[in-house]
């Protein structure tokens, strides 16, 4: 059908939605209104979505400046596009597709270049409330007398959702709809970092702290580049069971620990630290931690952790004439339009096993109860189907 003409059948869509109304109090499963898709905008019916400790991060309100409500919080998820704008030329309705909050319009400077996966106009900012074509939102209340804002270009805690076609990556319609909902942000953020942004050679030596989805993802892909050793730092005893599986090495808990991290970690590695360390916890002492535990002349440090507080780097200047670095990675080093569809077909053909990281699923309407487990540490990701 022709995008023009899609655009002109489709119509306002009432559906359920997950309104966050306030900080920290639980999300309102409520009937919604939905627009339809403005130019180079598609509208997409979510059929599974999960949540990501930035979703949970924004729902406790803990950056002030983000705030807004209310607000279809979401970035996690996978379904098939009901409608779509005019001006879109690579996507049509029916297709399977997964979000991305971190967008690549494929026309900017940015995305023109091979070493860089930011785009200005559509890159990951979770200050960012309405849609880019017109800085309008595309949800109501039921009533329509309540805007409703938007969340990390996607807001997938909705049934319908309006997201620009430069954030949205079609998918084969084979691959299985559940499991691609994990490439949305955390599977890909952690093994895209190792793959991409690191580009870890067999051999070499890796240091994850934090080991939720993505910090276990980012061991996933150590294991599959053939990392010699992989240590898995965390406070949380119970994610050495998944560590395991997902080929961690060696484990280190802080907590039962009288010299520091770093020091432990040039002990198991012989002296010298890793190659690569990956900070996924948000702290900034874990920060500190993983810089110094890297190898003198050449280690680098992935910042892959969501830091809310306005707190600046732990780190002194001078420290950096070892020769170590630091560098910020956001969703991996992918560039979800152009890299992410083959990602999900490794991801099918054995590279990755999606399976490890769904610890728990649950119809939409408790979704409260998913934020509670992933607040209390005992899920990775619980899977929403809608």
């Amino acid at each position: 059908m022709d995008n023009k003409v899609a655009a002109r059948k489709a119509k306002v869509i009432t559906c359920k939605a997950a309104v966050a109304r306030a900080p920290g109090q639980p999300l309102s499963i409520e009937e919604v209104q939905v627009d339809p898709p403005r130019w180079t905008e598609v509208r997409v019916r979510i059929h599974f979505t999960s949540i990501c400790h930035t979703d949970l991060s924004a729902w406790k309100g803990e950056n002030e400046a983000q705030r807004a409500y209310p607000r279809i919080l979401g970035h996690e998820a996978s379904g098939v596009i009901e409608s779509i704008g005019g001006g879109v030329t690579d996507l049509e309705e029916g297709d399977h597709v997964v979000p991305i909050f971190h967008g690549e319009c494929g026309d900017c400077d940015y995305c023109r270049r091979p070493d860089t996966n930011m785009c200005p106009k559509f890159g990951a900012n979770p200050m960012k409330k309405t849609m880019t074509s017109d800085g309008k939102v595309r949800f109501w209340s039921k009533d329509r007398t309540e805007p409703i804002y938007h969340f990390l270009n996607t807001s997938t805690f909705s049934e319908y959702t309006v997201i620009d076609s430069s954030c949205v990556v079609k998918i084969d319609p084979n691959f299985p709809l559940k499991k691609m909902s994990l490439l949305s942000c955390g599977v890909s953020t952690g093994v895209g970092a190792v793959w991409i942004t690191a580009d870890v050679q067999a051999g070499e030596k890796v240091a994850i702290f934090g080991l939720g989805a993505v910090g276990l993802a980012a061991a996933v892909g150590a294991k599959a580049r053939g990392a010699s050793q992989i240590i898995g730092v965390d406070v949380n005893p119970e994610k050495f069971i998944k560590g395991k599986v997902a080929g961690i090495t060696d484990f280190i808990n802080p907590k039962e620990l009288l010299t520091p991290v770093h020091k432990v970690i040039q002990k198991l590695t012989g002296g010298g630290g890793v190659d690569y360390s990956f900070e996924c916890s948000g702290d900034l002492l874990a920060l500190r931690e993983a810089f110094l535990s890297t190898q003198m002349g050449w280690g680098l440090t992935l910042l892959l952790g969501v830091h809310t507080k306005p707190d600046t780097l732990p780190i002194h200047p001078m420290e950096l004439f070892n020769g170590q670095r630091l560098v910020g990675c956001v969703f991996g080093g992918f560039k979800g339009k152009t890299q992410l569809s083959d990602f999900a077909a490794q991801c099918v053909q054995g590279a990755v096993d999606l399976d490890q990281f769904v610890t728990h699923e649950l119809p939409f309407e408790r979704i409260n109860e998913a934020l509670q487990l992933l607040k209390d540490g005992k899920s990775l990701r619980c899977v929403l189907s809608l």
